[in-house]
Order: structure tokens, then C-alpha cells, then sequence
């Protein structure tokens, strides 16, 4: 930013001096003094503020070496943020049954709703969708909705004769013998917890605990899984969770710099664990994990894992009047003015400064109208 000065003032001859120290003024050089002073001050392409108003002196041989123009816009303050482009934070599922892994599903492969995820003893562990775990063995005279979640996925997978209800009934656990004669399981009409993972949708196997032919107890991690969708995770500080708000937008920009959009989706506060050095206990800190949904896949699908950007909104100040930074011309007397640049010359307007974003700066004050025409210094 430009310094604008004041021209030096000229001090007037003390009455009092005595006559001897104020010698004599020749009438040339008098007048040669009056047209020094009068071709600086009107050399000078800058005005001042005096009494909140600017003086509105012009000069038509101090013209910037470039201009801006004074834009209406939404000026938005972003604040940038490692992320990680991948499917989610993957989930750990454990065993709940105790024998030999004799069946994964493949590393990066996508199960759907009644498909096999592992087998123990050669029995099948399948993935239903819902929210709530399965806790407990549902049989007839059973009720809750836990019941309901799960014929919902038992009506969904083609199975029918039953009502789907919160009411385990014999009607229910007909269905249920049919859908376990299906999977080769034997036929006893009730539903093992141990049988069934509850996911929200299809899930994505993202890494194995175990191999074929493992013993594995209860307890035990199998297989971990994420979702099939691609996010970016981000973790922030617990002083940053003001920028992690549920559909908030964000930008995006990938390692090759191509730049995308995108919208917060969850945000959960985490607890993390670092592990313990020697002789110290392990030390735990609280984040805030936010994962954001892209608006266009397909510009997203050309990672598998990839470190990215993420700019979420700090501030932002709709319907704004703004000038690049590099416009402002600092004042002597202190704030912000502007060079404005008309056909008979430049002045200096006084703007009250808002929002700094991108480049450009809120601005305001008397005179300060959309399609101004200001100057911009030289380096």
C-alpha cells in the first residue's frame, strides 16, 4: 500500500523577530519563492482527509501506471486444510463367532445388502443395512425396532408372507427359514446376532485382520470396511469446528491443482489416542473429524488415496463493494483512502476498510460506487 504525505507548510515571518535577523525580501525573489511554492503544491497528485471529508484537489499530470475498477461482489474468507480423498474412515469388524476364517470378500470389493462379507466354519456372516446393531436373537413373540429393521431387510430381499412391523410373528419366522435355507444356513427360524453386520449401505472392504485359515475367537478384527462413496476426511483442531458446519460449501483442489466443490456432510468430535513413550502415559486429544462430499464424482475418481486442500468458509460478507488490496493508499493522518481517476484528473477518497479475501478488500465511504475507476501504484 501506497503512503500518501502532506506537502510541507511554509512558516509564517515572526512580528516579533527583530529586523536585523529577518533581513530583507527582494521583490524577484519573492515572487520566484510564491512560484516554486505554488508548482509543488500543484505537483502533488494527493489529497488528504480533513474533518471525516476528503479534499477533492485534482491533478492531471500524476496518473497511476495501471487502474482497477470498484466491483460489487460476495467476498468470501477461506481457510485451507489438509484432507485425505479416499472412501472414509474405515470401520473394524469384529468376530462374534469363534472357529476358522474359511472366506473373505476381496480387498476393495463392494457387498451389498444379503451378500457374504466373511465365513467362519464355512457359515456365512452377511451384511444387512441399518443403523442399530443387532444385539440379540430375534425369535417369535419378539418385538422392538430391531425387529422392524430387520424385516425391512428381509422384505427387501425378495422374502415375503409377513408383515413388516415391529412384531416378530410365525409369519416372520417362516420368512426367516426360507431366507436361511438361501444362505445354507440351518433352519431354525431365528436370527443369530452373530450372523448379521448392520452397515447403512454397501460397504467397501478396505483391508483384512485376519487371512484364510486364521482361528479367530470372539472379539476378533476380520475385516475393516468403509463406505462406497469417495469423501475427503478432514481432522481439525476442537478451535476450528466454527468452519465444520453440516452443508456447509468448500473447495476442493487436488495434487495435479484441478479445483473442485464440494459440502460438508458428517461431523463427529473424535478422541485420539498417541501412543505412550517409555515410562509416560499415552496421551489422548479431542478433534473434530468432518468428512465433505464432492459435487462431481467423476472429478474425484481419478485417485484412489490422495492428500488434498480443503477451503472452508471463515467469512463471508454478500452484496460487497471491493477493490484489490494493492489499491489502498495509506494515509498520513492514518486509514485507508482511494486514488480515484477521472478524465480531469486523480483525488483521494477516504474508504472505512471490511473484509480482506482473495486479493481484495471490502470498502466503503462517501463517494464509493460500483464501476469507480481507482488507481493501482507501481511497484
Amino acid at each position: 500500500m501506497s503512503t500518501a504525505t502532506r506537502p510541507a507548510e511554509v512558516a509564517a515571518d515572526d512580528p516579533d523577530e527583530p529586523p536585523a535577523r529577518r533581513g530583507r525580501w527582494r521583490p524577484g525573489f519573492l515572487l520566484g519563492a510564491v512560484v516554486v511554492l505554488v508548482a509543488a503544491v500543484a505537483g502533488t497528485a494527493v489529497t488528504f482527509a480533513t474533518g471525516g471529508h476528503a479534499d477533492r484537489s485534482t491533478s492531471t499530470d500524476r496518473r497511476p501506471p495501471s487502474t482497477a475498477t470498484v466491483t460489487r461482489q460476495t467476498l468470501v474468507d477461506r481457510e485451507t486444510k489438509n484432507g485425505e480423498l479416499g472412501y472414509g474412515t474405515p470401520r473394524a469388524r469384529d468376530s462374534r463367532l469363534s472357529g476358522t476364517v474359511t472366506w473373505l470378500a476381496s480387498g476393495g470389493a463392494t457387498v451389498k445388502r444379503g451378500r457374504t462379507l466373511y465365513r467362519i466354519d464355512n457359515d456365512p456372516v452377511v451384511l444387512l443395512y441399518g443403523g442399530l446393531p443387532a444385539y440379540r436373537v430375534l425369535r417369535v413373540d419378539v418385538s422392538g425396532t430391531d425387529v422392524k429393521q430387520f424385516e425391512q431387510n428381509l422384505a427387501a430381499l425378495g422374502h415375503t408372507g409377513f408383515t413388516v412391523d415391529e412384531d416378530f410373528t410365525s409369519a416372520t419366522a417362516d420368512a426367516v427359514r426360507d431366507w436361511q435355507e438361501d444362505l445354507g444356513l440351518p433352519e431354525t427360524g431365528q436370527v443369530e446376532p452373530s450372523r448379521i453386520v448392520y452397515a447403512p449401505g454397501e460397504v467397501r472392504v478396505e483391508s483384512h485382520g485376519v487371512e484364510v485359515g486364521d482361528t479367530v475367537g470372539a472379539g476378533k478384527v476380520v475385516l475393516s470396511t468403509t463406505g462406497t462413496a469417495r469423501l475427503v476426511t478432514c481432522t481439525l483442531d476442537v478451535e476450528d469446528q466454527r468452519l465444520a458446519r453440516k452443508g456447509a460449501e468448500v473447495t476442493i483442489t487436488l495434487p495435479d491443482g484441478t479445483r473442485s466443490t464440494g459440502k460438508v456432510g458428517t461431523v463427529e468430535t473424535v478422541v485420539q489416542t498417541s501412543a505412550a513413550a517409555s515410562g509416560q502415559d499415552a496421551q489422548t486429544e479431542t478433534k473434530i473429524e468432518v468428512t465433505v462430499t464432492g459435487d462431481d464424482p467423476k472429478v474425484l475418481a481419478g485417485y484412489d488415496k490422495a492428500a488434498v486442500d480443503v477451503g472452508f468458509v471463515a467469512s463471508e460478507r454478500a452484496d460487497v463493494l471491493t477493490v484489490p488490496v494493492a489499491a489502498l493508499l495509506t494515509l498520513a493522518e492514518g486509514g485507508y483512502g482511494l486514488q480515484v481517476v477521472e478524465e480531469t484528473g486523480t483525488r483521494i477518497v477516504v474508504v472505512r476498510t471490511g473484509l480482506f479475501a482473495a486479493g481484495r478488500v471490502e470498502v466503503s465511504g462517501e463517494g464509493v460506487t460500483e464501476g469507480l475507476t481507482v488507481g493501482m501504484p507501481g511497484d
